[in-house]
């Protein structure tokens, strides 16, 4: 049990950290109408680790950083500019962003004899195997985007907002995965979109459970931790929204 607990405590811990940032972000994208461009973001940041990995950086963290941070800020002026330019068809045009990106993931480490191996990583995640050097970096990096965020969103452009929010996906991709990242960020939002109070209570109420949930999930049945979150998630959003609909048409 103290063997589980050691590795279930940072994981829990990292799943706080993503949803620290994830929620009020994935609220907002709801809002923009962009849901796919968490995704695009997404696999933009991992082909920023995969150059990394190709360059032979990974035994350097805070380069390996550098370059994804740079590719997904350069992701959040793409997404910006499709936004201000072509808002008519921003979601078709994001989501192609998106699978382009996710194709030259796979060009690029075609020769590669464990691309399978880190393909894998880079969608699901080793959520498990989190180290606390990087809990604490991306705690540090959580508190500095959530404080610009609080200061500032009422007055963000569309690159302020995309560039914070590439920033957060940058760290949270490399902790989590593609998939857990974009569960984190669509699943609370969009089931508490109905509710007009105490909305952020209920969505991190919802995230936390589903992290918890999945963790132990992982845990009894030997699953995927990512995948397993993914669904657990899933499973207790349906189950709130399905609630706040009863609710509401009790009264």
């Amino acid at each position: 049990m103290n063997l589980e607990l050691d590795i279930l405590l940072p994981a829990f811990i990292a799943g706080l950290l993503v949803l620290s940032t994830h929620i009020p972000f994935g609220m907002r994208i709801l809002q923009r109408g962009v849901v796919f461009a968490d995704l695009a973001v997404a696999q933009i940041a991992g082909l920023g680790v995969i150059i990394a990995e190709l360059l032979g950086l990974l035994g350097q963290p805070l380069l390996v950083q550098l370059v994804a941070a740079s590719s997904a800020l350069c992701g959040a002026a793409l997404l910006a500019w499709i936004e201000r330019r072509v808002p008519h068809v921003k979601e078709a045009a994001i989501g192609l962003t998106f699978v382009l990106a996710a194709s030259l993931g796979i060009l690029l480490l075609s020769r590669d004899v464990h691309a399978g191996e880190h393909l894998q990583d880079l969608l699901v995640g080793q959520v498990l195997w989190v180290e606390n050097q990087q809990l604490i970096s991306t705690a540090l990096l959580s508190a500095a985007l959530l404080a610009v965020w609080q200061q500032f969103r009422q007055r963000m452009g569309e690159f302020g907002f995309y560039a914070l929010f590439a920033l957060a996906i940058t760290a949270s991709v490399q902790l989590v995965g593609i998939y857990l990242v974009f569960a984190s960020l669509i699943v609370p939002a969009l089931a508490t979109h109905s509710r007009t109070r105490r909305r952020a209570g209920h969505a991190f109420a919802l995230g936390i459970a589903g992290y918890a949930l999945g963790l132990l999930l992982s845990v009894w049945f030997d699953l995927p931790a990512g995948a397993a979150i993914v669904w657990a998630m899933a499973i207790v959003g349906g189950f709130s929204l399905l609630m706040a609909r009863s609710d509401s048409g009790s009264t």
